[in-house]
């Protein structure tokens, strides 16, 4: 399937929500590679994996695409039942920068190796974004390519939290942009 995909022209090939898949991964991976695989591998992940798992890929992931969904743990906790999530993801973040670094773009202006990591705005701040774009530009890089992301649409459980059933504001969009040019951080995509 990834040597078709190459075929049909695609930039990458995009491994989502990989981690509990890793070993058939890189089985598959070798034997693409054999048939003539060369586009980059990118590793989509919620940034809460195993530090173990990261270290086996070193060598083997172009781009890692990781989300930074909170910078509270109690919230993580509430929404997403992620015990220690900041800490975890910004561990991870650390191993896949080392690895990596800054996102790469080649002429045409698709990504070829590096770190992209996704941010999505939260209503009422619950997404801790100073923090998150904090971490980013003083311990990853200020050159960290950001997609900070408007998106939210409150589905499913959501409306069980009247702090999460609506979307994002304009102005709360706007300000977390602001912060994250507060920090320094320079790649930014919205």
């Amino acid at each position: 399937m990834m040597i078709e995909l190459q075929n049909l022209g695609c930039h990458n090939i995009n491994f989502v929500t990989p981690t509990p898949q890793v070993p058939q991964i890189v089985k598959a991976l070798s034997i693409a590679i054999e048939k003539g695989l060369k586009l980059p591998l990118v590793y989509n992940t919620s940034a809460y994996d195993s530090l173990e798992t990261l270290k086996l890929l070193d060598g083997i992931i172009d781009i890692y695409m990781p989300d930074a969904k909170y910078s509270d743990d109690k919230i993580a906790l509430k929404y997403s039942n992620a015990p220690n999530y900041f800490e975890i993801m910004k561990k991870v973040i650390k191993e896949m920068h080392r690895q990596v670094g800054d996102l790469v773009v080649n002429e045409e202006g698709i990504a070829v190796k590096g770190l992209l990591v996704r941010h999505l705005v939260l209503p009422n701040n619950l997404a801790g974004s100073e923090k998150i774009f904090e971490f980013l530009a003083k311990e990853i890089s200020p050159n960290t390519f950001v997609n900070v992301m408007s998106q939210y649409y409150p589905a499913w459980k959501s409306f069980q939290y009247p702090e999460l059933s609506r979307r994002i504001t304009e102005e709360e969009f706007q300000e977390t942009i602001n912060l994250a040019k507060k920090f320094g951080l320079k790649r930014l995509y919205f």
